[in-house]
């Protein structure tokens, strides 16, 4: 049953045209997971670059509103922007080039707990919201097969880390994950509902 409050709440996020900057169909099958009706509009030539002095869980959130910036906001439209880093120790993973930086992306997270931080940045014609979610993901110790079978049938270009959760080598390979499992596929959708809902 549909309560009136339930309704309510609806109408707080359906009140705006939320468009999604993203090329990601992982981010946009998350999104559509809300229950909200959004558009598509991918801005190209973004540049990931980041000040060298940025502390690493500010890296994402400051990349995602880099992107916000190139897009002018008009009426009631919500724009939303998103960037995900894999950190381990002291190294920042982003997406791989080619097999080989696969390869060795993968064999820095065999065995270890990693930080998946996506940034987030909601704008509007009047404000902006910026924050930062963090997930813990363990792996275990993967075998070279294991990964040689992931990068050659998935192949993991697009992804930050070189995996994705969701695919074979999340499955097979993590053992463990502290905080939201949205959040390491892309998009942390139940902080996103809430700070719609406050904006």
């Amino acid at each position: 049953m549909v309560t009136k409050k339930n309704k309510t709440k609806k109408a707080m996020i359906n009140k705006y045209k939320i468009i999604l900057a993203s090329n990601s169909p992982r981010r946009r099958e998350l999104l559509a997971g809300l229950d909200v009706e959004f558009e598509i509009k991918v801005i190209k030539g973004i540049s990931e670059s980041y000040p060298e002095d940025l502390p690493t869980e500010k890296i994402a959130e400051y990349i995602a509103c880099e992107k916000t910036d190139t897009y002018a906001v008009k009426g009631n439209e919500l724009l939303i922007t998103a960037d995900t880093i894999v950190v381990v120790g002291d190294s920042i993973l982003g997406k791989p080039h080619n097999a080989e930086e696969a390869h060795a992306m993968l064999s820095m997270l065999s065995g270890k707990t990693h930080k998946v931080i996506t940034g987030v940045c909601l704008k509007t014609a009047e404000k902006q919201k910026a924050f930062s979610v963090t997930t813990e993901v363990t792996f275990k110790q993967l075998e070279t097969s294991e990964i040689d079978y992931y990068i050659e049938k998935y192949k993991p270009y697009d992804k930050a880390g070189s995996y994705g959760i969701q695919e074979w080598i999340g499955y097979v390979g993590v053992t463990e994950i502290r905080g939201s499992y949205y959040n390491v596929m892309g998009l942390p959708v139940q902080r996103i509902y809430e700070e719609i809902r406050k904006l």
